[in-house]
């Protein structure tokens, strides 16, 4: 008989909770997350011969205690948030919100959900996952910046900056501005100040591109085949995608990215409507994709974006339907990248 141990990773402790194949609730147990949570949870569980541990969002908070329970040999799955908020939500008498209930409720969702991500040791995926991120926070701060430099000149001068932020022209600019009272001084230097901020980002992106492209190459990923991947978006995809032999079909892969429309059917009438769920990095990283391929008047893409509108379809429906093409062909080679590699 296995026992599943569900595990409702926080910050300062891990709560634990043990059941078996007929969800009976074996043990329970609260360790404080720290150097010694390994050795207290093995040393908890090690008279459960047979046994699978399960934590809930074993990419964010539970990562750490996941990979070291891989490391130590052990079998763990990724169990959503949403799943084992599910399961204790309607389950009968343990709705209420507390960590015990919260572990019970991950182990009975790993042990009823039989296609549950399994929680892998680090290897290339996660270096590019973390690069990934590392240059999206990255990009999304320098965003920010030139939001606030936006709206810090058009205070000085009538119309603002017109362009996309470049930062020799925001200089040329700032530099020919008279100041003519405290207050635009003052706005004045706020905006030299938020101007070195984004110059400081911008060189953090050059760095970051360049380490990107170089972890993307030494993957030996042929993602970068697909016209419109370049190094980031390859990145992204590899790192956010996870083992691609998870997912049994392209149609799955598709439904997982978000690019896989959804029925909406009332009255005899079917529809079908963009998806909001999956994840949603990997579907703007599909997207960026196809607008690419758009962009190009000879790619396969554009053609195939042609030829959709003159079958009537509007330029969303055509582009949606792009996505989904950009999708099945990236599922495609990553499954050839993990069969060969």
């Amino acid at each position: 008989m296995t026992v599943i141990i569900g595990i409702d990773p926080h910050k300062a402790i891990h709560a634990a909770c043990a059941i078996d194949e007929t969800e009976v609730e074996l043990a329970q147990l609260q360790v404080r997350a720290g150097r010694r949570q390994l050795e207290q949870l093995m040393s908890w569980a090690q008279h459960y011969d047979k046994r699978m541990w399960a934590i809930e969002s074993a990419g964010g908070l539970g990562y750490l205690l996941g990979q070291q329970l891989v490391a130590a040999g052990e079998e763990v799955v990724d169990v959503p948030a949403t799943l084992s908020s599910r399961v204790r939500l309607l389950g009968s008498g343990r709705s209420n919100k507390n960590d015990p209930n919260d572990a019970r409720a991950v182990a009975i969702a790993a042990l009823r959900t039989p296609a549950l991500a399994a929680v892998r040791r680090e290897d290339h995926m996660s270096v590019l996952r973390m690069l990934a991120k590392a240059h999206l926070d990255v990009s999304r701060a320098k965003n920010r910046s030139c939001g606030r430099l936006h709206a810090v000149v058009a205070e000085l001068v009538a119309g603002g900056i017109g362009k996309e932020v470049v930062v020799s022209q925001a200089e040329t600019l700032l530099a020919g501005i008279r100041p003519e009272s405290m207050v635009q001084h003052q706005r004045l230097e706020l905006a030299y100040e938020i101007l070195a901020e984004v110059r400081r980002l911008d060189t953090q992106l050059k760095v970051s591109k360049r380490r990107v492209a170089a972890a993307v190459d030494a993957s030996a990923t042929t993602v970068t085949d697909v016209y419109g991947v370049g190094p980031i978006l390859a990145a992204i995809i590899i790192g956010y995608s996870g083992d691609p032999r998870r997912f049994a079909t392209a149609g799955h892969y598709a439904s997982y990215n978000g690019t896989a429309p959804i029925e909406l059917s009332s009255g005899g009438r079917t529809v079908h409507r963009l998806s909001r769920r999956g994840n949603r990095v990997l579907n703007h990283a599909m997207h960026m994709a196809a607008v690419t391929q758009i962009r190009n008047p000879r790619s396969d893409g554009r053609g195939y974006y042609d030829a959709k509108i003159a079958a009537g379809k509007t330029r969303r429906e055509a582009l949606r339907a792009l996505k989904r093409r950009v999708s099945d062909r990236v599922y495609q080679r990553l499954i050839a990248d993990a069969r060969s590699h």
